[in-house]
């Protein structure tokens, strides 16, 4: 037989939880927000039956353009995600676990990060990485906080190269931070490296740089990194990991801190994420790492384990003495990057880069041969380049779309006087036949 549990009136329990806080009302709860400000009701319409919901749902999905052949870039990237991806994160074992903090029974997620760090080191040259961030964006400002931190200093020079997204995201996470943000403006599509030696002095934390930067441009920044080492700042770098299989890495140039956005390593474009953020860093700054990191260990009966180390998660929850916002994090999409890395290895994403890296030469050979369209900078590049056009880029990549290209991102939307600047980007997805239709639309068009 059953038995039955007395549940109490919901007007009783309000009152009740009311009075456990000292106060009489819900509206007291909203006493500090201004009258002006609050509203009576949330503006929503009313409820409808889950089959019209489905159908004005795929009504709204079947006006966006899946068709376009993509040429876009700027920090994210249309690269091929092979199959078994998919088919390991979708593993109950993967797609359901949270923060592995009992390793007893998180043996396998445990080994999966660490794979993962693994991958991410050998990828920028360094001695560790974390269990990844969130995305490109905040990971380079953990990485502005982490320098701050390390050094004890609150000034801070960045290249306006790096992505204005990145840049703005700086300045909004930052608002409330005692951290001065200086740019150094650009000088032909890369660092003004000059300017940044005169601005630097013993009152700089970190210097940060981007490469491949935001135009597309490589540059090698060895002789910035130690200027900086030499008044006491460290050097964060941002990187598009797939380029770190044939250009120089960012140990190499002596990075003490690199970032990047990781989406390109088996994660597909998804209108903006869920993405994936990495960092990597030299072992002697790797107690002022955020996020989580696990190490490989041995337990007492010889047996090889993973645990989380050096990290208490208590350390990213104390409010304003916190270490960083990172608690949990898009764990499944730092196990994508593993998996896809995993099932590349070294020589077959030496192949996709340099197979985007060829694309792109190409694809930059045909677009600049078309009258009136010339190349901006002379930088070399990996896979990204700008092209100048002679009209607006906003109005000639809105009349590509219509003959089925999205052709390039519009640089003047966040570089004034850029207006008639495209950048456009190719990888290993994009084929010849679709380059020389992209180079007749464009010609067409122009």
């Amino acid at each position: 037989m059953g038995h039955t549990t007395y549940v109490p009136h919901v007007e009783e329990e309000r009152a009740e939880m009311l009075r456990a806080i000292g106060i009489e009302s819900v509206e007291e709860l909203f006493g500090e927000i201004p009258r002006e400000v609050q509203v009576e009701r949330l503006n929503l319409p009313e409820g409808m039956p889950e089959i019209e919901v489905e159908r004005m749902l795929r009504a709204l999905a079947r006006r966006n353009r899946t068709d376009l052949v993509c040429f876009l870039g700027g920090g994210f990237y249309d690269h091929y995600v092979p199959a078994a991806v998919d088919a390991i994160l979708q593993r109950g074992e993967f797609y359901t676990a949270y923060t592995p903090y009992q390793p007893e029974v998180s043996q396998g997620t445990l080994q999966a990060a660490f794979e993962f760090q693994t991958g991410i080191c050998r990828l920028t040259g360094m001695e560790v990485a974390n269990a990844s961030l969130y995305d490109g964006g905040t990971a380079i400002f953990e990485a502005m906080t982490m320098a701050a931190r390390c050094t004890g200093r609150s000034r801070v020079l960045i290249d306006q190269a790096v992505s204005p997204i990145y840049r703005k995201m700086l300045h909004t996470y930052s608002a409330k931070l005692r951290i001065a943000q200086e740019e150094i403006p650009a000088r032909n599509g890369v660092l003004d490296q000059e300017a940044m030696s005169a601005a630097l002095d013993d009152r700089v934390a970190a210097i940060v740089l981007q490469n491949p930067n935001f135009f597309g441009c490589i540059e090698d920044y060895t002789g910035i990194i130690e200027r900086a080492h030499g008044v006491g700042a460290l050097a964060i770098m941002s990187v598009y990991p797939i380029s770190l299989a044939i250009v120089k890495t960012p140990g190499e140039m002596g990075a003490d801190i690199v970032v990047g956005e990781g989406q390109s390593l088996g994660i597909p474009l998804s209108f903006g994420g869920p993405y994936l953020g990495f960092m990597a860093t030299r072992k002697s700054l790797v107690r002022k790492m955020p996020g989580r990191i696990v190490g490989m260990t041995r337990d007492a009966q010889g047996r090889r384990g993973f645990v989380l180390t050096l990290q208490a998660r208590e350390q990213h929850i104390r409010r304003e003495k916190a270490t960083s916002n990172i608690c949990t994090n898009q764990n499944l999409c730092a196990l994508a990057a593993g998996v896809y890395l995993a099932l590349l290895g070294k020589q077959g994403l030496i192949e996709v880069a340099e197979l985007c890296a060829d694309n792109a030469s190409y694809a930059h050979e045909r677009l600049t041969a078309i009258p009136g369209v010339t190349r901006t900078f002379k930088a070399i590049f990996f896979n990204e380049f700008c092209i100048t056009l002679p009209r607006d880029a906003r109005d000639v990549i809105g009349d590509l779309i219509d003959r089925g290209f999205a052709a390039g991102f519009p640089v003047g939307r966040y570089y004034p006087g850029m207006e008639n600047v495209a950048l456009v980007a190719v990888t290993e997805m994009r084929t010849k036949e679709e380059i020389d239709r992209l180079a007749a639309a464009l010609e067409a068009v122009v």
